[in-house]
């Protein structure tokens, strides 16, 4: 592990112009550059806020605005794309870098470390945009916004450990590309992005709330839209998780990391 630590911090300007890099490269090739990185989770938004809102609207206590549901699901999905999106590019990330891996001497470690400054200036860039949008409809977060760089760092955390370990499962066994999106996809439902757990009868908000996902979305929620401090508890739990994930990830990727290049 400490050989894996000074390997990150010897390139550590590899990785920051990397992640430089491949923002610049987004950026150029498209008329509209990065707000392609905003439009499209805000869309998706637009969508879901449309079609849902005259049934749920109602069921928001807690919020005085009109647009209640629309700043509701926007919180929601500012913590569900993080890690959704996170998941999604370690998944592929180390069978999509075989030739660069072949061709350049450099630590692995130094790929998801990449993705994750990418996505994290991806984060950082709709969340700008979201506070925009929170302004347009008259709605203004208050002080408990503040931990919100907690829950983001946690969140990547998080997502990063997971992804890491699918991420090696995968370049060993290409079925894990095709089965985690179904999961992806299930998840996304049973975590409360697009309804809130009161809607749900009692006897089932208890294992709703065993979703790991629950207490981060909750909390992005409560210090956005509602003005609640997060779940501490919940997220003291999952923030031990995470790094027993974490650590794990690590170990299985330095294990791995010698016949990953001879299998891609």
């Amino acid at each position: 592990m400490r050989e894996l630590f000074l390997a990150i911090w010897r390139y550590r300007y590899f990785i920051a112009s990397s992640v430089r890099n491949e923002l610049r490269v987004r950026f150029i090739r498209s008329k509209l550059g990065g707000l392609w990185m905003v439009i499209h989770p805000l869309m998706q938004v637009l969508i879901f806020a449309l079609i849902l809102s005259e049934v749920l609207a109602a069921k928001l206590p807690g919020i005085d605005n009109k647009y209640a549901y629309a700043l509701y699901l926007m919180a929601g999905m500012m913590s569900w794309n993080l890690f959704a999106e996170t998941i999604g590019r370690c998944l592929t990330l180390f069978v999509d870098s075989g030739n660069l891996m072949k061709k350049m001497a450099f630590p692995r470690i130094c790929l998801p470390l990449i993705a994750a400054g990418t996505l994290l200036v991806n984060n950082l860039l709709l969340l700008a945009a979201v506070f925009a949008v929170f302004a347009a409809l008259g709605h203004y977060p208050g002080a408990e916004a503040l931990w919100l760089p907690v829950l983001i760092a946690l969140n990547l955390l998080l997502a990063m450990a997971l992804g890491l370990v699918l991420g090696v499962f995968n370049v060993f066994m290409r079925d894990v590309g095709q089965v985690v999106p179904v999961i992806l996809q299930a998840l996304f439902w049973l975590t409360p992005v697009v309804y809130s757990i009161t809607v749900l009868p009692q006897a089932y908000q208890a294992w709703f709330k065993l979703n790991p996902l629950y207490p981060l979305v909750t909390s992005y929620q409560n210090v956005l839209v509602f003005n609640k401090p997060p779940l501490w508890t919940e997220l003291g739990w999952m923030a031990l998780v995470a790094v027993g994930v974490a650590i794990l990830a690590l170990f299985l990727f330095r294990k791995a990391s010698p016949e990953m290049v001879d299998v891609l």
